[in-house]
C-alpha cells in the first residue's frame, strides 16, 4: 500500500513553508523560503503578495521531492496563514493593487482614535467580539478607500476583491482568473471587524459602517470541509482546511477542551484559550474569537491575547542594534549575566496590544545605568515576552471561571531554555512543549485531515501529542511579585508617546 500524507501550508509574517505529516502527525519534509519585509514608513509594514505566491510555488515542489512523494500521494492540503494581513486584487487580471498592508501596520491610528470615541469600542464588541485597533482588516480597507483614488467605487462595482493570506492563496491554486476560489474560513474572518461573531456571517451593520462592499469579500466556509481541488501546483488534490495561524496552532496542540490554552511565540505571541461553543466576553482586554469550525457542527470559540513584540524584538535586537549574528546567540549573551541589572525594554513598536490596547504606547528602554552592559539587555529581551505573557495570563484568569494549570508552548522562541524559564517563574506554572514544535502547520494539517477522512476524530490526534520538554516554576514568590511591580512602572512610562494630531 503506498503511503499517503497531508500538506500543509503555513503562510507566515516572515516565510512561507510546505510541511508534509504523516498519520502519526511527525514532519516528513519541509520547505521554506522567506519573503521581504517592507517598511515604506515609520509604522508602515508591507508584503509583496505575488513574491509570496511565487515562493509557495517553489517550497511546494521541494516539500515533495524532499520526501520522494509523489503528488498524487497527498490526502488533502491545509492553510494556515498570517492572520489581519490585508491584500486586495483585479479580480479580472488576479494583479495585487498594491503590497499588502501587514498586521503590525499601524498607520490607521488616527481612524481607531476616531472610533474609539464615536460609536465606540461597545458598538463593535457586540458585533464582532473586537476593539478598534491597528490591527483588524476592516480599518486597513476604509484606509485603502480613503487614500487610493476610485478604489471604493471599481470595488462596488465588483471589479476587486478582499482576501487575507488564505484567500489570496487559494484563489490562485483553484485556477485565478479562471475560476478561482473566493473563500475565506470563521477563524479568518473573525479577524477583520466584519463578521458578526454570533451568526459567522458578513454583519451588514458593520459593512455599511465602514463602507465595504460585499461584492468584494469572500464567501465564508468552515475551517475544515471539502473546499476544492487544486488547479495549480497539485492538480486534483483537495483543499480541505484553512485556519488563521494561531487558531491552527490551538487545533495542533489539540486543545479541543475548554480550559486548555496554548502560546505560540513567533514575531508575535499569541495566547489562545478555548471556551467551547460558548462565546465568552472578555472584560479584561481579550478578544473574542472564533477557535475553529469542523464541517457543519457548531464554532468553537476562544479567548485571545495578542502580544505584538516578541520574537521581532529579538530580530531588532540583532538587525537594528547588531548585538548578536543570529537569534539563538541572545541566549548564551543573556546568560553573561544573572539579571537585568534593573533595566526594561517595553518592545511597543506598534503600541501596546491585549490587554491594554494602547496604540498610543511606543517602545522604552528604562533603568539604564553605566553598569549595564549587552548581556543585561539581551536578558530584559527576553523577559519583556515574559512580562508580557503574565499579563494576557491575568487577563485571562480573571475571564475565566478556571485559572490556568498549565501552558502548551510552540513557536520558534520556545528553543530558548532560558526564556520558557522565564515564562514558567512568572506564571507559576508549568510550561509544555510538544514533540512537533510546528503546531501552526500541524494544525492545519489536522483540519485538512479530518475534512478528508485521513484521520476519523479528534480523539486520535489526541493520541498524537507527545510531551518534548516542561520547564517548572523555579522563582521566589516575592521576587517574581516585585520584579513584575517594576515591569508595569515600565510599562507605564511608555503610554502617551503617540500625540493625537494637531486640528488643521
Amino acid at each position: 500500500m503506498v503511503d499517503r500524507y497531508v500538506m500543509s501550508i503555513d503562510q507566515g509574517t516572515n516565510s512561507t513553508r510546505c510541511i508534509l505529516f504523516d498519520h502519526g502527525g511527525r514532519l516528513v519534509s519541509v520547505a521554506q523560503r522567506e519573503h521581504e519585509q517592507h517598511f515604506p514608513k515609520p509604522g508602515w509594514v508591507e508584503h509583496d503578495a505575488v513574491e509570496i505566491w511565487q515562493n509557495l510555488r517553489r517550497v511546494v515542489p521541494e516539500a515533495l521531492s524532499g520526501a520522494g512523494v509523489d503528488p498524487a500521494q497527498i490526502a488533502a492540503i491545509g492553510l494556515a496563514n498570517q492572520r489581519e494581513t490585508t491584500v486586495l486584487w483585479d479580480r479580472r487580471t488576479g494583479a495585487p493593487l498594491d503590497r499588502a498592508i501587514v498586521w503590525q501596520d499601524t498607520r490607521t491610528e488616527p481612524l481607531v482614535e476616531a472610533l474609539g470615541r464615536d460609536p465606540g469600542r461597545e458598538f463593535f464588541l457586540d458585533r464582532c467580539g473586537l476593539p478598534p485597533s491597528t490591527y483588524f482588516s476592516a480599518l486597513r480597507l476604509r484606509w485603502l478607500f480613503d487614500h487610493v483614488k476610485d478604489l471604493e467605487q471599481r470595488a462596488r462595482d465588483g471589479e476587486v476583491l478582499f482576501g487575507t493570506m488564505e484567500s489570496w492563496l487559494i484563489w490562485n491554486l483553484t485556477g485565478g482568473t479562471d475560476g478561482g476560489l473566493h473563500i475565506t474560513d470563521a477563524t479568518n474572518a473573525s479577524r477583520t471587524m466584519l463578521m458578526n461573531i454570533r451568526t459567522l456571517t458578513w454583519d451588514e451593520e458593520l459593512l455599511t459602517f465602514f463602507g465595504v462592499p460585499r461584492a468584494m469579500l469572500p464567501e465564508i466556509r468552515s475551517s475544515a470541509a471539502p473546499y476544492a481541488e487544486s488547479r495549480a501546483l497539485l492538480p486534483g488534490v483537495w483543499i480541505t482546511a484553512a485556519l488563521g495561524d494561531q487558531q491552527a496552532a490551538l487545533f495542533g496542540q489539540t486543545c479541543f477542551s475548554p480550559g486548555e490554552a496554548k502560546c505560540t511565540y513567533g514575531t508575535g505571541s499569541f495566547l489562545l484559550l478555548n471556551t467551547g461553543t460558548e462565546l465568552v466576553r472578555s472584560r479584561h482586554g481579550l478578544l473574542t474569537t472564533v477557535a475553529y469550525q469542523i464541517g457543519d457542527r457548531p464554532a468553537v470559540y476562544a479567548l485571545e491575547g495578542s502580544i505584538a513584540v516578541t520574537g521581532s524584538l529579538v530580530q531588532w535586537f540583532r538587525d537594528r542594534l547588531r548585538l548578536i549574528n543570529s537569534a539563538p546567540e541572545i541566549e548564551t549573551l543573556a546568560r553573561t549575566v544573572e539579571d537585568n541589572g534593573g533595566c526594561y525594554i517595553v518592545p511597543a513598536f506598534s503600541g501596546l496590544f491585549a490587554p491594554r490596547w494602547r496604540s498610543d504606547a511606543r517602545g522604552v528602554i528604562v533603568g539604564l545605568t553605566s553598569y549595564i552592559t549587552s548581556g543585561h539587555l539581551a536578558r530584559a529581551v527576553l523577559e519583556a515576552t515574559g512580562w508580557q505573557t503574565r499579563e494576557v495570563v491575568d487577563a485571562m484568569n480573571a475571564d475565566s471561571s478556571v485559572p490556568l494549570r498549565e501552558l502548551k508552548v510552540d513557536g520558534g522562541m520556545t528553543a530558548n531554555n532560558l526564556l520558557m524559564q522565564f515564562v514558567a517563574d512568572v506564571l507559576d506554572v508549568p510550561v509544555v512543549r510538544p514533540m512537533v514544535a510546528e503546531t501552526v502547520s500541524l494544525g492545519a494539517a489536522y483540519a485538512a485531515g479530518l475534512a478528508a477522512g485521513y484521520w476519523p476524530d479528534l480523539e486520535v490526534l489526541r493520541r498524537n501529542w507527545h510531551r518534548a520538554a516542561q520547564w517548572l516554576p523555579d522563582m521566589d514568590s516575592a521576587l517574581r511579585d516585585a520584579e513584575y511591580e517594576d515591569w508595569q512602572r515600565a510599562v507605564e512610562r511608555s503610554l502617551g508617546w503617540v500625540k493625537p494630531p494637531r486640528p488643521s
